[in-house]
């Protein structure tokens, strides 16, 4: 099994940036896909994004490219998701997941392993 931490959530105005970290221990964590999903108040859990077991692809939900940057450092058992330009409407809290299926999985069922969720608040 892997265990996952994020972190790096808090309050910025709208335009700012964040950059969460998603710390991953027990189980090589380069074994697993990793994913991004969210959720806001009274919403349902929607993907952000996901990123294979080497890095070198990634999958985006189609209102956040250019906006979301996933990354992985497997070297440090960490993943990441730069935002930028953030805007009110992605208020959520943010969740970090892992799957032994492949990195194109957007569906929260089909991660098995979840992090607690960090909570991100972008002001007007």
């Amino acid at each position: 099994q892997v265990q996952l931490v994020e972190s790096g959530g808090g309050l910025v105005q709208a335009g700012g940036s964040l950059r969460l970290s998603c710390a991953a221990s027990g189980r090589t964590v380069s074994n697993y896909a990793l994913a991004w999903f969210r959720q806001a108040p009274g919403k349902e859990r929607e993907f952000v994004a996901s990123i294979s077991r080497t890095g070198r692809s990634t999958y985006y939900a189609d209102s956040l490219k250019g906006r979301f940057t996933i990354s992985r450092d497997n070297a440090k058992n960490t993943a990441y998701l730069q935002m930028n330009s953030l805007k009110p409407e992605d208020t959520a809290v943010y969740y970090c997941a892992a799957t032994e299926g492949p990195y194109s999985y957007t569906r929260a069922p089909d991660y098995g392993y979840w992090g607690q969720g960090t909570q991100v608040t972008v002001s007007s």
